[in-house]
């Protein structure tokens, strides 16, 4: 029990009681606290690349007016549009891909179409989306999303990775030969076979190439058999060869009856001929959707744009639609272009061709309702946990490169501290080395176990989020599973820097002590791992979770029972004692190590057991009324007068010295304490860390924008749609006519998927 000027914890936590005022000022702290790392702050709209994808894409969007102005608290702020009357159809067997310069809505429409943009209450999206020509959610089909990130669990191979998914998402499939089959086949249509048993990699150890991380991306979205696939920016980062492949596994499996629908910057020309049709974007309008190839060339030499010979025609059309910014007068010829081709494009388009029945608001809630009975089957709880618990094994003890850094940094460290504390004996000095010796030794545990944990999990975090969208597993399972995966590998490191340090500093020579030094250490090094999750959970990237980390790992060394004297700490912050880790685990090793000891002492004033250590206890009663006495260097003279003047020096010095040592450790008074105490204290630091960690996940589990549906008053105005049949036989289907009807503008945001399921 630690002492705070003569008083316990639990009495000063009591006299607090009585007022109330020191527990509402520690409420207070508390929140501010947890605010400070948890609050969304002033920007509501979020920084993830994967909310809106190119840097320029990321803008906030308020609720729109007719005339570009969005009033907000009475005051009226301009609106940037990322997508403003965007319109186009996707057939199955037809690959589509959506071209513009950065900043032009690629992404966001592609996140429209996927119902995976980041929610945000500045903004606002309404729209229509068509399934097979009936309104519907995003939900309502199966689809799979290949992102610009190919994010994996580095350690697994190809097929590994592979298989567990197919076991997550397809629990239906019980027996492994079927299984393997159709993981097989897989690997076999993406051009995966030559590299399946082969680790994925990552920065630190070398695996697969860039463009097989893409294929394997693909793989794992087709394991559901979506029938609509949506691809940002496949070539990304990949070189001519690795991307003409990608695209040509895209074309191979529009032409398998797949709706595929990517999004491209400027891609080369061999590769823009795989290209079936194609939407021209440029600051969110359309200039083009349409047939590819030589159709957009034939359309734009209308208004005098043609293509030179032998020039590629993605470069053509993506210079076409840019601004040229080398300039002012470049600047203002290029927007007046492209704001002219907008113009033109809308205006041709009020001429539409559709095949789909009356829209109206009755039939989309419809949509809503059917889109709730199609629910993907997830394994059971126990299932998921196997599955996970399997998958955290083989990545925590394949990591070798992160093991043998934590293993040498266990074993040099345990070096340097005990050369420093080399071979401690049993004199009165070695007191207070034994108490730095355990400090600093609680500290390199708990920072070493906390750099790790931040520096991978923000990474991981950001895998399993994507798999939670799909609907794979839950949350509990994974973090369960994880807690004991880690468990064997993350035990190891503590027993290496305390198997090295013990015998080099001469610590408590029993074996039973060794044991609990080593099981005090390890279940702070679980504490502080545990910690470190949850800073990964607050923060979102791995930079800012290594500086958070830390930071707050300093707070708890700060008051972790060796550096603050308890009288001098305000009333509000008393309470971080006895949530530190630190604290717990220096008092725990006090314990361990005084407990039964016998020092060299040579004087009535020398401290002569561990247990007066424990227990702050002075030796002799005339200590601490020489210290009392106002002339204590006069009597320190008197009593030591028959000696020589440099052994008096000595003497002095010494004296002062034990006195000063026997305030300390009255402060640090463990003498009610028990190691039982200490370890179950450590034990609620890291369930408390572990639940922190499920409620923040739980809490940033992604939301999306949900499409709203236009004024249905605005849109039947303006579109007049002809019903057709749907109910023809299958050999009357082909002869199915289209009526075009005239209408003063195209349908305000509105996409059409055929071919979806």
């Amino acid at each position: 029990m630690v002492n705070f000027g003569g008083k316990k914890v639990g009495q000063v936590v009591a006299g607090i009681g009585g007022n109330g005022v020191g527990q509402v000022l520690a409420a207070v702290a508390v929140s501010l606290l947890f605010r400070l790392f948890t609050g969304p702050g002033p920007a509501l709209v979020t920084d993830d690349d994967s909310a809106y994808g190119d840097d320029d894409e990321r803008n906030d969007v308020a609720e729109a007016n007719g005339d570009g102005e969005a009033p907000v608290d009475g005051k009226v702020f301009p609106v940037r549009f990322l997508l403003n009357n965007v319109s186009g159809e996707a057939k199955p067997g037809r690959l589509l891909a959506i071209m513009g310069p950065s900043g032009s809505g690629k992404t966001t429409l592609l996140n429209v179409l996927a119902g995976q943009l980041m929610a945000s209450p500045r903004l606002h999206l309404s729209g229509l989306l068509e399934v097979n020509g009936k309104p519907s959610s995003n939900k309502a089909y199966k689809f799979a999303y290949v992102r610009q990130e190919d994010l994996f669990f580095s350690q697994l191979t190809v097929r590994e990775t592979l298989s567990l998914a197919a076991e997550l998402q397809l629990p239906e499939i019980l027996s492994v030969e079927e299984r393997d089959e159709y993981v097989n086949s897989l690997l076999f249509k993406l051009g995966l076979v030559s590299c399946a048993d082969s680790n994925v990699g990552d920065a630190k150890v070398r695996g697969i190439s860039g463009g097989e991380k893409k294929r394997l991306s693909l793989a794992c979205e087709l394991i559901a058999s979506p029938s609509v696939i949506y691809a940002d920016e496949p070539t990304t980062g990949l070189d001519a060869f690795q991307a003409e492949k990608v695209m040509e596994t895209l074309r191979q499996l529009a032409q398998d009856g797949h709706t595929v629908i990517c999004s491209i910057h400027q891609p080369r020309g061999s590769v823009y001929f795989k290209f079936d049709d194609i939407v021209l974007l440029t600051e969110g309008k359309l200039v083009y959707a349409g047939p590819a190839r030589d159709e957009p060339l034939a359309y734009f030499s209308r208004f005098g744009y043609t293509c030179p010979d032998h020039v590629n025609p993605a470069e053509f059309l993506a210079d076409l639609i840019s601004v040229d910014y080398s300039s002012a007068e470049s600047v203002y010829l290029s927007q007046k272009r492209i704001d002219s081709l907008a113009e033109s494009f809308l205006q041709r388009s009020s001429t539409i061709l559709y095949a789909s029945p009356l829209i109206s608001r009755e039939g989309y809630k419809k949509s809503k309702l059917q889109k709730r009975t199609i629910v993907k089957k997830k394994g059971g709880w126990w299932r998921q946990f196997w599955l996970l618990l399997r998958r955290a094994w083989m990545q925590a003890s394949r990591d070798g490169p992160t093991n043998k850094v934590r293993a040498r940094m266990s074993i040099a460290s345990a070096i340097i501290f005990g050369s420093v504390f080399w071979r401690m004996g049993r004199s009165q000095t070695s007191i207070q080395d034994r108490m730095g010796l355990l400090q600093v030794a609680a500290i390199n545990t708990a920072m070493a176990a906390l750099t790790k944990t931040v520096g991978v999990f923000p990474k991981e975090r950001a895998i399993v989020d994507r798999e939670r969208a799909k609907g794979s597993y839950a949350l509990g399972p994974y973090l369960l599973s994880k807690l004991i995966a880690e468990i064997p590998v993350g035990a190891a490191f503590p027993l290496m820097f305390g198997a090295v340090l013990y015998p080099m500093a001469s610590l408590h020579p029993t074996l039973s002590r060794f044991g609990k030094f080593c099981g005090i250490v390890t279940v702070e090094s679980f504490a502080a791992s545990a910690m470190g999750l949850t800073v990964g959970a607050m923060v979102p990237t791995t930079e800012a979770a290594m500086a958070v980390g830390p930071s707050l790992m300093t707070v708890f060394i700060v008051f972790g029972g060796y550096y603050v004297n308890a009288d001098n700490t305000p009333i509000i912050f008393r309470w971080i004692p006895r949530v530190s880790l630190i604290r717990w685990a220096f008092q725990g090793l006090c314990i361990n190590e005084f407990s039964g000891l016998q020092f060299d002492h040579q004087h009535s004033f020398d401290i002569q057991t561990g247990e007066q250590v424990r227990e702050g206890k002075k030796p002799v009663c005339f200590i601490k009324k020489i210290m009392e006495c106002k002339q204590n260097k006069k009597i320190i003279k008197m009593t030591i007068s028959y000696i020589a003047p440099w052994e008096t020096f000595w003497v002095e010095n010494k004296l002062f010295f034990f006195v000063v040592i026997l305030q300390a450790l009255e402060r640090l008074s463990f003498g009610g304490s028990r190691i039982s105490d200490t370890v179950m204290a450590q034990s609620r630091i890291l369930l408390f860390w572990y639940c922190t960690t499920y409620l923040l996940l739980e809490k940033k589990k992604p939301k999306y924008q949900q499409l709203e549906l236009p004024n249905p008053e605005q849109t039947q105005q303006k579109i007049q749609l002809e019903p057709l049949e749907t109910d023809l036989p299958p050999e009357k289907e082909q002869i199915k006519s289209t009526r075009q009807v005239e209408s003063e503008s195209p349908p305000l945001d509105m996409y059409n998927l055929e071919g979806a399921k």
